[in-house]
């Protein structure tokens, strides 16, 4: 029904920045939050950051006051700005969506997006 489309990964040195973006096949009705997650090898899925359908978020504590999310939902897009990005920040990063229709929730994933951080 919706499908996630991360992209905006890559290799960059320790201390430098990227931003990762996650667009919608279409529009997402309803209340939904958006939702990055991370996994490394040899460790379970993480959640990062999440942002409410009425823009509140919420991070890990790791990456609080290095990483924003935000989200345009003319464009159907959540991101995640990352600065200061640390070699554990290396990792596959996952867009989710939650979806909440009366009394019905839907949840989608995207694909996954490599973030490599160099020492």
């Amino acid at each position: 029904q919706v499908q996630l489309v991360e992209s905006g990964g890559g290799l960059v040195q320790a201390g430098g920045s990227l931003r990762l973006s996650c667009a919608a096949s279409r529009s997402i009705s309803g209340t939904n939050t958006m939702r990055w997650y991370r996994q490394s090898p040899g460790r379970q899925r993480d959640l990062v950051a999440a942002i409410t359908s009425g823009g509140s978020t919420n991070y890990t504590d790791s990456v609080k006051g290095r990483f924003t999310i935000s989200r345009d939902n003319s464009k159907n897009t959540v991101y995640l700005q990352m600065n200061s990005l640390k070699p554990e920040d290396s990792a596959v990063y996952y867009c989710n969506s939650l979806i909440t229709r009366g009394p019905f929730k839907f949840t989608y994933w995207g694909q996954g997006t490599q973030v490599t951080v160099s020492s």
